[in-house]
């Protein structure tokens, strides 16, 4: 399946759908066979791709076909319409990719293949098949990465010291989040954009979760970028302190709580501050640390110890506040976003391959089948 390249987390799913079939007209006394069921897309609250693709491994949706019209109903009754309930927050596109629809809100539906008309005297009693086409779901993103740490990480400092402009805070329309949003330049002028949400994990116990808010942003994102101050931190007098290795796991367990299959995105390691004594020393411990993770996890409780830990691409030691490494962090993003999708491009290849395949194959087994008959 092309989608194993990101591990568990889907936020694009190509779909096969069809109109069901229009029913048989009567030509004797003038029936006329019900129309095909339709195909819709309907935005479900608490829904994700990846539960589409469970569900449905086919990834097909037919519409129900229309009756045949009969001596006892004449007019053939309607096929059932095929609802695809999926998440709210996705562009629905042609495989080509041009835009059928958004699905902004909770209850918002699309139609996406009509069913065929039944037979009538117009059409000599013969019914119309339904439309078929491919259609793509995307999430729809707010920023290329997202940035995920504790208040006092420097996450902000270090969105404004990569940004080419002061970072601007967003509106969408179809979530209530308000990020900030960093561009990072490039000399070939790409630009890869980067979200941040201030503010709203300060003073959150960490036990508590970090507030679902938070964490909507981070899915909404193609790749995640994990800050964590070199020194380690402490929320709150009353808490304890913890270390930047401590603070990876609780990051990490903190997204596995709220949806497992975010720890499987892509993700990248800034480790921050590097300009304070010792930096260095702790850099060092905190690399070690982070090879072999079962070896120090007994630091943590056992309920604040992730399933998995997160393996990052590349762990990339900074200074928002002198600008040590920042050019260095921002070639390393560069390169794990173009490496993804390199990927995404090989994978939507072999998903059309797959589908030629099939179809081939089918088409063959229907003339073998032909073949027989005579």
């Amino acid at each position: 399946d092309p989608h194993c390249v990101y591990g568990n987390f889907v936020d694009n799913l190509r779909l096969y759908v069809r109109g069901g079939s229009g029913g048989m007209g009567l030509p004797r006394l003038g029936g006329q066979g019900g129309k095909g069921g339709d195909v819709w897309v309907v935005a479900t609250k608490n829904m994700t791709l990846k539960r589409i693709k469970d569900k449905y491994p086919q990834k097909r949706f037919i519409g129900e076909a229309g009756a045949n019209s009969s001596v006892r109903a004449l007019k053939g009754e309607k096929g059932k319409d095929m609802e695809i309930l999926a998440p709210i927050g996705i562009t629905v596109t042609t495989d080509d990719g041009k835009i059928v629809g958004d699905m902004n809100t909770e209850g918002d539906r699309l139609m996406v293949v009509k069913g065929g008309p039944g037979g009538t005297f117009h059409s000599a009693f013969e019914p119309s098949k339904g439309q078929t086409k491919h259609i793509r779901l995307d999430l729809k993103l707010i920023a290329d990465l997202g940035l995920v740490g504790f208040p006092n990480a420097g996450k902000s400092s270090l969105l404004t010291a990569m940004s080419n402009a002061t970072p601007q805070i967003a509106n969408y329309s179809f979530t209530t989040l308000k990020p900030e949003i960093g561009k990072v330049m490039y000399e070939d002028y790409k630009q890869i954009s980067v979200a941040d949400l201030p503010g709203l994990i300060e003073g959150a116990h960490i036990n508590k979760g970090m507030g679902h808010k938070f964490l909507k942003h981070v899915e909404r994102t193609k790749q995640l970028l994990f800050v964590v101050d070199v020194c380690g931190f402490q929320l709150a007098s009353k808490t304890p302190f913890r270390s930047p290795f401590e603070a990876v796991l609780l990051l990490t367990k903190e997204l596995e709580l709220y949806k497992e299959e975010l720890v499987s995105k892509p993700a990248l390691l800034v480790v921050n501050k590097m300009d304070l004594p010792d930096a260095e020393d702790k850099l060092a411990e905190l690399k070690e640390q982070l090879q072999n993770p079962d070896e120090f996890s007994h630091l943590l409780p056992d309920d604040m110890i992730p399933k998995s830990c997160i393996t990052f691409r590349h762990i990339v030691p900074v200074s928002a506040s002198t600008g040590f490494g920042v050019d260095r962090l921002k070639r390393c993003i560069r390169e794990s976003l173009d490496e993804d999708s390199t990927m995404a491009t090989k994978a939507i290849h072999q998903d059309r391959l797959q589908a030629l395949r099939c179809q081939f194959s089918s088409k063959h087994v229907f003339l073998k089948s032909k073949k027989k008959s005579y």
